[in-house]
């Protein structure tokens, strides 16, 4: 299963064998006569290239899903003498502000070496979805609510913030020691893309004091967002500690501003031995 799986993923008998630390011909030979024990093809091949065919689709689908569950089966096996294995997979947001993940998965790791640690970035709404049908275990989410309710998914609010108002040390605004929504309705701003959470709480606190702002630049990456305003193309609504030791930028309250909450969320059905020992590392129980 193991190979099979590994030529769907790499499209080539070549690189699946050396992702296996085999010799080509005995990933050949293996595959082969699964496809005789099968009684159908697997692969479509040439000497150039190779293609998955639906029956490789629907074998590669179920055989993930079996070394998945033998995997956490020997993980459940070695949780009961107290030791931590298998594989823990963390969904990770642009602005995590709230908690020193880099510093709590090198002590993880340290202490439970022999867990496989995957870490992916993206979207909070992405993130939810992927614990509720098990294909993540821990993330950091950034939202405009103060609560997730999703089935499958349990939150412990970590903060709450209002978003600062990030202006070049320039702008005529940044003299000031305070700002109101309406002192940035003319601005051009840059924000995370429309519609994602990290979005939507400053949309909302714009709806709901009735001014309209221009968002004529989107970027994920909180990073980007900052040189676009230090080189005075925009400004933008960030958390403070994203902006901290940014010279040549001002991080002002905004009064009215948004408020933007963080959780930590993880599995509420059947959270793996290796998410397990991460929550207790963070004085959390799971349920």
């Amino acid at each position: 299963m193991r190979y099979a799986i590994a030529v769907a993923e790499e499209r080539s008998f070549t690189r699946a064998a050396e992702r296996c630390h085999v010799v080509q011909s005995a990933l050949s030979h293996q595959i082969k006569a699964l496809e005789r024990e099968l009684g159908t093809q697997l692969f479509a091949r040439t000497s150039r290239r190779v293609e998955v065919t639906s029956a490789g689709e629907a074998f590669v689908a179920s055989a993930r899903e079996s070394l998945a569950a033998a995997e956490r089966a020997v993980a459940e096996a070695a949780a009961t003498t107290g030791e931590v294995r298998g594989t823990l997979s963390v969904g990770v947001i642009p602005t995590v502000t709230a908690i020193d993940l880099p510093a709590v998965l090198g002590a993880f790791h340290r202490a439970h070496p022999h867990v496989h640690i995957h870490m992916r970035g993206g979207g909070s709404d992405q993130f939810i979805a992927a614990i509720a049908a098990g294909d993540l275990d821990v993330a950091v989410l950034g939202l405009h609510e103060a609560h997730v309710d999703r089935a499958g998914v349990a939150t412990r609010l970590l903060s709450s913030e209002r978003l600062v108002a990030v202006l070049p040390a320039v702008h005529p605004l940044a003299q000031r020691d305070a700002l109101a929504l309406r002192d940035l309705a003319g601005e051009v701003f840059v924000d995370f893309p429309d519609g994602t959470p990290g979005r939507v709480q400053s949309d909302c606190a714009f709806a709901d004091a009735g001014l309209q702002r221009d968002v004529a630049f989107e970027a994920v990456s909180s990073d980007f967002m900052l040189e676009l305003v230090d080189n005075g193309l925009v400004v933008a609504l960030l958390p403070q500690a994203v902006v901290e030791q940014r010279p040549g930028l001002i991080a002002l309250p905004v009064e009215d501003g948004p408020t933007r909450h963080e959780f930590l969320s993880w599995s509420s059905f059947n959270p793996s031995p290796a998410a397990r020992a991460l929550m207790s590392s963070l004085d959390v129980v799971p349920t």
